[in-house]
């Protein structure tokens, strides 16, 4: 398996922002309205400002509401599938394909509870900083992951005390 290579908020920024387009898109824009290309390409006087707190706002909540919705969908699967199958081995299958579908939901339930963190740091001004140093967590990362709590590195370090001395 290989390691993905994440590219530094810095580098990124550097490649979005030879594109003059999308250097000053920001400026005319609701932060709701702006592309990821476009965030990554404002200048970092502006990391964490309105526009940007407007963007990550909208992009939490349109996941809230994607969690929500499949949540919904789910228990409408689950009450139609209700139907006794004699035979076994469909009887099993649907059985398996419930207990996947509520693992599933299960991950999205602890996604949502991250995503309502999320917006709660976004309120009170926290959001977009790392819990363990308080640098910048970066646009690269917080676009690829909104929820992010920790920079790159603290993550690393705690995934690395992880997998020394377990969980």
């Amino acid at each position: 398996m290989t390691t993905p290579v994440i590219e530094s908020p810095q580098n990124s920024n550097k490649a979005a922002k030879a594109d003059p387009k999308l250097a000053n898109a920001w400026k005319t824009k609701s932060g709701a309205e702006l592309t990821d290309a476009e965030v990554l390409a404002m200048p970092d006087s502006e990391y964490m400002g309105p526009k940007q707190v407007e963007f990550f706002r909208a992009k939490l909540n349109e996941l809230k509401n994607g969690v929500l919705s499949n949540a919904g969908e789910t228990t409408e699967h689950l009450r139609e599938d209700t139907s006794i199958v004699p035979d076994p081995a469909d009887r099993a299958t649907i059985e398996e394909e419930h207990a996947l579908e509520l693992r599933t939901r299960d991950r999205e339930r602890k996604l949502l509870k991250k995503i309502i963190q999320s917006l709660a740091r976004l309120d009170n001004g926290e959001y977009g900083y790392c819990d363990e140093t308080g640098e910048p967590i970066g646009l690269g990362r917080l676009i690829a992951r909104p929820t992010a709590s920790l920079s790159l590195e603290a993550q690393q370090r705690r995934e690395m005390k992880q997998k020394m001395f377990g969980d």
